[in-house]
């Protein structure tokens, strides 16, 4: 596998006791994590984003959340509406202003 020069992470809710818990998988953001994958292979970036669910980031009002890195862009309450937004910015480095933290 190449190491990929963009990642995004997605609050999966998981806690430090491996509990799967809370606001972002209340809104069903393991989701998500599919529906970002298969975006990214429509798009033929797989060799240079890659997709990780994380555990609780602490935000749970703003669920589901995404981290995108290097840019350091935090996202909230994004739905399966906001992929494409957030992909374009991606590739563009921009930012999706209406969803950033």
């Amino acid at each position: 596998m190449q190491k990929p020069n963009k990642h995004i992470f997605i609050c999966a809710s998981t806690r430090l006791n491996g509990k799967v818990q809370g606001a972002c998988k209340n809104k069903e953001s393991h989701n998500l994590v599919a529906m970002f994958n298969e975006a990214i292979m429509d798009r033929d970036l797989e060799s240079e984003v890659m997709v990780t669910s994380t555990g609780c980031v602490g935000l749970c009002e703003k669920g589901p959340i995404v981290m995108i890195y290097p840019q350091q862009a935090w996202y909230g309450e994004v739905t399966e509406d906001d992929i494409e937004d957030i992909l374009d910015a991606l590739e563009e480095g921009a930012v999706v202003d209406r969803l950033s933290l």
